[in-house]
């Protein structure tokens, strides 16, 4: 399965580009698209799962042109929005087998057992009959999950899923998506590197509406392989070597001094250190790279 989107242009009413001719490719399995707010992340999310259309480009899914037939992409796609609502004092288990039935399926005994699969599958089976808008926000991102399954999706798209979520409730979401994951093409969108470190095994980094790289989280951390230079400094030097070197990122250490990362191809100076690169780095170093 590969989802292909080619010369994706959209620009707002406001004059907000946001979606810049974009090319990508998506194969099965879990896909990263990482950037920070207002990258183009939901515009791009939006327009794949046919709630907008843009102004120019194609997108293509397991033979379907997907801005010209939407019913048919529909059809096998699940998605999970920033934010969706429910329906007051309704169990997870009867609201999800009104959403099977308006799904299509007629069959009380098939709805009954699919409703079932789906709550075990995101780990809901025991609250099943608990109010969903009493739910927590980690639980109610599960539901979420559980109701776009309903259609065995090929294609699932979820957008900035964790944000918001406690420690405990976001590792249990991973752990969900990291299951359908594999039989499925997940879009992932999200801001924070570690979900995509932990989870996908393709990445892109968008902003601006436009891809600035992809490829695999350590093929991505390769590439800066000897070019991440680390060093300790006092908060009042870090202005002098942002104006002296490429800054990328900096961190307070315990004793209130600041842990500096610096891209170079060649060593700043004698006092810096090589740094092995992580996820965060590359991400910093595209967003940087744009300006």
């Amino acid at each position: 399965m590969k989802l292909k989107i080619n010369n994706l242009s959209k620009t707002y009413k406001n004059g907000v580009k946001a979606l810049d001719n974009l090319n990508l490719e998506i194969n099965s399995g879990m896909f990263g698209l990482l950037g920070p707010n207002g990258a183009g992340k939901s515009s791009l999310m939006r327009t794949i799962a046919t709630l907008q259309k843009p102004d120019s480009g194609t997108i293509e899914f397991e033979g379907i042109n997907v801005l010209e037939d939407n019913i048919s992409l529909r059809k096998i796609l699940g998605y999970l929005p920033q934010e969706f609502g429910v329906y007051p004092n309704m169990s997870a288990e009867t609201l999800l087998d009104y959403f099977a039935r308006l799904k299509g399926i007629s069959s009380r005994s098939e709805r009954k057992a699919l409703v079932k699969k789906v709550l075990e599958v995101t780990n809901l089976y025991e609250q099943r009959g608990k109010s969903v808008s009493g739910y927590s926000g980690g639980m109610k991102q599960r539901f979420g999950i559980a109701q776009l399954l309903l259609n065995n999706p090929k294609l699932i798209i979820v957008d900035e899923p964790t944000a918001g979520l406690d420690p405990a409730e976001r590792h249990r979401f991973l752990n969900v998506l990291r299951e359908i994951g594999t039989n499925h093409v997940v879009i992932f969108s999200t801001h924070i590197v570690d979900d995509v470190k932990e989870l996908c095994n393709e990445m892109a980094i968008l902003n601006g509406g436009k891809i600035l790289a992809q490829g695999t989280p350590a093929e991505a951390e390769g590439k800066l392989k000897g070019f991440i230079w680390t060093k300790i400094i006092t908060r009042d030097e870090l202005e002098t070597y942002e104006k002296e070197f490429n800054v990328i990122s900096s961190k307070y250490n315990q004793d209130n001094t600041l842990n500096i990362k610096v891209y170079s191809i060649e060593k700043p100076n004698e006092t810096f250190i090589n740094a092995d690169p992580q996820l965060e780095d590359v991400y910093f170093v595209a967003l940087k790279s744009d300006k």
